[in-house]
């Protein structure tokens, strides 16, 4: 694999860099989901009409058709200028419509993709249910066929952005009396169709961002299952594989930056002389390093097959555990400034309380850890 650049792709660098540099917001980002809505919506409009919203989309569903290695430089210049998170748009921009590229009809790509990287559309994740958490085949939400319609009850639970959302991407059962994997559909499901209930959840940091989801007698027209009755389960994988994947390239390398600002702090307040401090601060640069490799490596095997592999979960567990590590770090730094904090005063500490659901959010870091052992290395499936 070669993890260089060539200069067409330092010139594609630099133009990033530039309108970075000249276009990211000075104000801060509302830290409630409903509050940041409009904020979120407006500075994704702003990249899709300066060209930098789907860098690797098709071009003819409003993306530029560049590869995936310019999409890696776009991400690590966004981290570096300290871009504002894409916050609602984040489901659909970075699994739901690639999910859409990878499977869907020409008419659903066509409607969809387009209104996702305007910010036309918002879209949320109806996949974990209550008992049913990163157990994807355990779900128990059904879909009952009736004629060209399927009647949705069930709930879901942990859904990201579903009281601003305008679709959803839900996994439900459509075939009588299936379990497990079988006789799984991936549909597109109208988050204002009459029998939906949005239960908004608010977590410890005191954000509002997670909801439960209730269907009663929901209909949603046949023409809305991604992939064919049954095969939501494919489906479902390859929306997970960028989930744990690319979906978090952005994540990965805004670390680096962050351990760069930790390590700044400690030599400003003097904590950098503290051996174990100094010790543990080379440690998360070093693990950065090692992600930042896993990741060229995740991204050159992309380019082969056309989307992540289960190689995808290493990168999603070490990625989401290393980032506990450094929140953790951050507000070690801060002393006794944590004492004072009050909701929204602090970036870091939002970032400490927001990061306990990073190991357990799109699959915990025990399921990524079974994944990798069945998947990679042939183990036997644990029971």
């Amino acid at each position: 694999m070669d993890i260089g650049f060539s200069a067409e792709e330092q010139r594609f660098r630099e133009e990033c860099r530039d309108w970075l540099h000249s276009n990211v917001p000075d104000e801060r980002r509302p830290l409630d989901a409903a509050d940041a809505l409009e904020f979120d919506k407006a500075w994704q409009r702003r990249l899709f009409d300066a060209g930098w919203a789907g860098i690797n989309w098709p071009a003819e569903y409003g993306g530029r058709g560049f590869s995936i290695v310019q999409q890696v430089i776009w991400l690590e210049e966004y981290a570096k200028a300290k871009a504002p998170w894409i916050g609602a748009n984040f489901v659909g921009v970075n699994h739901g419509g690639p999910t859409l590229i990878a499977n869907a009809t020409d008419e659903q790509k066509a409607f969809h993709l387009p209104r996702i990287l305007k910010a036309e559309a918002i879209w949320c994740q109806g996949f974990s249910e209550p008992g049913a958490g990163s157990d994807l085949a355990g779900i128990k939400t059904r879909g009952r066929v009736e004629g060209n319609e399927l009647v949705v009850n069930g709930s879901k639970i942990w859904t990201s952005f579903a009281h601003v959302a305008d679709y959803q991407e839900l996994v439900l059962r459509t075939e009588e009396g299936s379990e497990r994997h079988s006789g799984l559909s991936w549909v597109i499901c109208d988050m204002r169709a009459p029998g939906i209930t949005v239960r908004p959840i608010r977590k410890m940091s005191g954000m509002t961002e997670f909801c439960e989801v209730f269907y009663d007698d929901v209909r949603i027209p046949i023409e809305n299952v991604v992939g064919g009755l049954g095969n939501g389960w494919t489906v479902a994988m390859s929306t997970l594989s960028f989930e744990r994947g690319t979906g978090f390239i952005a994540d990965q390398v805004k670390q680096a930056q962050e351990v760069e600002d930790l390590i700044e702090t400690a030599t400003g307040n003097g904590m950098i002389e503290d051996n174990r401090i100094a010790e543990e601060l080379a440690q998360l640069r070093a693990e950065v390093a090692a992600a930042r490799a896993m990741t060229y490596r995740n991204i050159s095997e992309v380019e082969k097959r056309g989307q992540p592999g289960p190689e995808a979960s290493v990168i999603r567990v070490f990625t989401s555990e290393l980032g506990r590590r450094i929140e953790t770090m951050g507000v070690r730094l801060m002393g006794e400034e944590m004492l004072d904090f009050r909701y929204g005063d602090d970036d870091q500490v939002q970032d400490y309380l927001r990061g306990f659901a990073s190991t357990i959010a799109g699959g915990s870091s025990q399921i990524q850890r079974n994944i990798i052992g069945e998947r990679m290395l042939g183990l036997p499936r644990s029971r």
